[in-house]
């Protein structure tokens, strides 16, 4: 059986890895950990030079990301709407959330949010390279979050079958979550 101990890394293409290194390092404090070139994929062996690098994202979380010369320019899925896929990072609290906005705007990035979800709050921006990031804090109790893990299959299920959002954690919106 295999056993995961936690994600090492995710990573993203970007357009310009100084850049992006840059921005990271300067919006959420972000320490470059390592930079990796090479002239061919190690995996494939394909020819396409490219520059690796990692970014510490605290408590052992890394994001990488890639800038690669040898294909086309870089572009989002066109067919997922821009606030599907996304980077979300957690904050100590709505406080820091609060303070994490008020950073941002002072540095010039548009900022949406504060946008309620029932268990958090969150904050979301774009990177240099169109991704979009989100900053949360966890708001729910842990009897909210014990009550969404147990009807979660419930729910996949239902909406496997139907395609339609299922309404078994209606109060994450509505506010009438009983104990």
């Amino acid at each position: 059986m295999i056993e995961l101990e936690k994600i090492h890394h995710v990573a993203y293409r970007c357009k310009d890895a100084k850049e992006t290194v840059e921005f990271y390092q300067r919006t959420l404090n972000m320490e470059l950990l390592v930079c990796i070139a090479e002239d061919k994929v190690p995996s494939t062996k394909e020819p396409n030079p490219y520059m690796h690098v990692f970014l510490d994202a605290g408590m052992g979380n890394i994001l990488a990301f890639f800038e690669i010369t040898g294909a086309e320019e870089m572009s989002r899925d066109l067919n997922t709407p821009a606030w599907v896929q996304h980077i979300a990072f957690q904050v100590k609290d709505e406080k820091a959330l609060v303070s994490a906005k008020a950073e941002l705007e002072k540095k010039g990035i548009e900022v949406l949010g504060i946008t309620e979800h029932g268990i958090i709050r969150s904050i979301y921006f774009f990177d240099p390279n169109g991704h979009r990031l989100e900053l949360t804090c966890v708001t729910g109790s842990e009897k909210q979050l014990a009550t969404l893990k147990q009807i979660a299959p419930e729910m996949l299920e239902e909406w496997s079958q139907t395609k339609q959002p299922p309404r078994q954690a209606a109060w994450l919106h509505d506010g009438e979550f009983k104990d």
